[in-house]
C-alpha cells in the first residue's frame, strides 16, 4: 500500500535570520512557530497564516552564501542542491508586489507559464535566494 506523503517544510541557511524572518512576515504573513538553538547558531520555523506552508531558517556561524544567480528561471540551476522554494497564493499579483515592496528583488513579473490555469513569478529574497510565487 502506498504511503501518503506531503511536503512539510523547506530549510534555508541565511546570513541574517532577523532580516529574513521580517521579510517573510512582511511580504507573505509568515509567523514564527518556534525557535531553537544549534551548537553553532540558531533556527526558527516560520508558518504561513493559513498553516499551509512552513519555512525553516538557519543562521549558523561561519556559513557562507551561495545563492542561485541569473535572471532566467526556471532555467537550469547553476549549482547543485537547493534551487528555489515555491509558494502558492490566491492573488499572485498582490504577493509579487508585497515581496518587492518588502525588500525582495523582482526577477520575473507575474505571467502565464504556458500551462492552462497556471501563472507565476520569481523574486530574490533580501539574501538572494530564489522564491517562486505561484498563482491559483
Amino acid at each position: 500500500m502506498a504511503q501518503t506523503v506531503t511536503a512539510n517544510h523547506v530549510g534555508v541557511s541565511v546570513k541574517d535570520i532577523g532580516l529574513m524572518k521580517n521579510w517573510y512576515a512582511t511580504a507573505f504573513g509568515f509567523e514564527e512557530a518556534f525557535a531553537f538553538k544549534l551548537p553553532d547558531g540558531r533556527g526558527i520555523m516560520l508558518r504561513s497564516e493559513s498553516g499551509g506552508a512552513q519555512i525553516e531558517l538557519f543562521e549558523v556561524e561561519g556559513s557562507t552564501s551561495g545563492p542561485v544567480q541569473g535572471t532566467e528561471p526556471p532555467g537550469a540551476p547553476q549549482r547543485h542542491g537547493y534551487f528555489h522554494v515555491a509558494l502558492e497564493f490566491d492573488d499572485l499579483d498582490a504577493a509579487y508586489a508585497a515581496a518587492v515592496e518588502a525588500g525582495g528583488q523582482g526577477v520575473w513579473d507575474p505571467r502565464d507559464f504556458g500551462v492552462p490555469g497556471r501563472r507565476g513569478s520569481f523574486v530574490f529574497d533580501p539574501e538572494g535566494n530564489l522564491v517562486e510565487l505561484v498563482g491559483v
